[in-house]
């Protein structure tokens, strides 16, 4: 599968996430060409701050490859990582980082801050931003739209 593909299966994990109410992200992690890992954001549903669709997705491969290290493992989600998901994201040793649209006001990956740029840190993934970017603002807008016409 390439780039895109995965992408796209983040995207519909995306769209899960806005059926049940929440912002709409989605992320998959990829070992050897098979997904291992999946998620999508449910901070409110399981009133946990922490559960953004990337840690999801570090927790489903964590438990389906037996390992914390995510080492030669690739990550693809729909939004640029926050600071918080960015620290997951090094913890985990993932290898390369693919996001969709960028995140201006929290965005851990070159647009509010860089932290995979930071020299002082022990892991530097590598990063790639606007994969499928216009689907991915596109689900982010129409589900905005749809809250402030509540």
């Amino acid at each position: 599968m390439s780039d895109a593909a995965y992408m796209q299966e983040a995207l519909k994990l995306a769209a899960q996430a806005a059926a049940a109410g929440e912002v709409p992200v989605g992320a998959v992690v990829v070992k050897d060409g098979v997904i291992v890992g999946r998620g999508y954001n449910q901070p409110i549903a399981g009133t946990d701050p922490t559960a953004h669709a990337e840690i999801m997705a570090l927790r489903d491969a964590g438990k389906t490859l037996g390992n914390y290290r995510l080492a030669d493992c690739d990550l693809y989600v729909t939004l640029e990582p926050c600071v918080m998901c960015s620290g997951a994201i090094m913890h985990a040793r993932i290898r390369k980082v693919v996001f969709g649209a960028r995140d201006p006001k929290t965005g851990a990956c070159g647009s509010a801050i860089d932290l995979f740029a930071q020299s002082q840190l022990n892991h530097h993934a590598e990063v790639n931003g606007g994969m499928l970017a216009d689907q991915s603002v596109a689900l982010l807008q129409a589900f905005f739209s749809r809250r402030r016409s509540k």
